[in-house]
């Protein structure tokens, strides 16, 4: 691998990446002081779209996302990347594990950009559940799940946690739930691979500083998202069903799109 990866390409990707938060992130943290909220949430958006483009990523969408405000995004989860893929395409705020927050830089950025922070302990649930629906209710913002509870090797698909539905239910029997399937597909136009796919997912002890410089460094990859029919609470019997069908058309998503098929999901 280390002969394909680009020191030159991975130093000029990192320099555009921070050049780019430097250059906007002060824009969006004065419009936000200010409450001039829709103003903050284009500028995260443009942050975002910057930081796919420099990344050098090429997102392909098949779908539409729920356009009724606000809703419940539920999404597998590979890596970081997924956080700036998604952003550039929803306006949503993100939900994630508590040790987020405290990771340098990156946690900065997502407590600026309204990110709900989550414990995995049970005991704090219902603290939870009253945080997320805060967002809905009271700010109408969207949010956007990752259910699996923590990244995966981009292949297949892990388990959702049936507990982190609450929020569905807090935000009543009609609040718009979309699954959404994520694909690391492509590189540099060609059949992404099992091999390759591994170094844009990030999971178990991969330490973050090597696996950002060896993805910046090794191409051009292309990321499909596929926005699936979203559901409601209230053509579902129970917050266990409404988890089993979002994994189920998740991982149907995510098996196509690793296969080049994605465009077969919606058929």
């Amino acid at each position: 691998m280390k002969d394909v990866h680009s020191p030159l390409t991975a130093a000029l990707r990192l320099i555009g990446l921070i050049s780019w938060i430097m250059l906007l992130m002060p824009l969006f943290v004065l419009f936000k002081r200010r409450r001039r909220h829709r103003t903050a949430a284009y500028i995260l958006r443009l942050i975002y779209r910057g930081l796919v483009r420099v990344s050098g990523f090429r997102i392909e969408v098949v779908g539409e996302p729920c356009r009724e405000v606000p809703a419940l995004y539920v999404a597998n989860h590979c890596s970081y990347f997924d956080i700036m893929v998604l952003g550039s395409l929803l306006d949503a705020a993100f939900v994630a594990k508590k040790e987020v927050g405290a990771w340098p830089g990156i946690g900065f950025l997502a407590t600026l950009a309204g990110t709900v922070y989550v414990e995995r302990r049970a005991r704090h649930s219902r603290t939870q559940r009253d945080e997320m629906k805060a967002k809905l209710d009271g700010e109408a913002q969207s949010l956007i799940l990752f259910p699996e509870g923590t990244s995966s090797d981009g292949k297949s698909v892990l388990p959702f946690k049936s507990a982190l539905f609450s929020v569905a239910e807090a935000g009543g029997a009609t609040l718009p739930v979309q699954p959404i399937s994520l694909s690391y597909s492509q590189l540099d136009g060609l059949p992404m691979g099992r091999n390759w796919r591994s170094f844009y997912a990030w999971y178990g002890d991969m330490e973050l500083a090597d696996h950002i410089w060896m993805a910046l460094g090794i191409g051009r990859a292309t990321v499909t998202v596929v926005f699936h029919p979203p559901v409601t609470m209230e053509s579902l019997p129970s917050r266990k069903a409404l988890a089993d069908h979002c994994f189920a058309a998740v991982r149907h998503g995510v098996a196509l799109g690793n296969n080049g098929r994605a465009a077969e999901t919606l058929a």
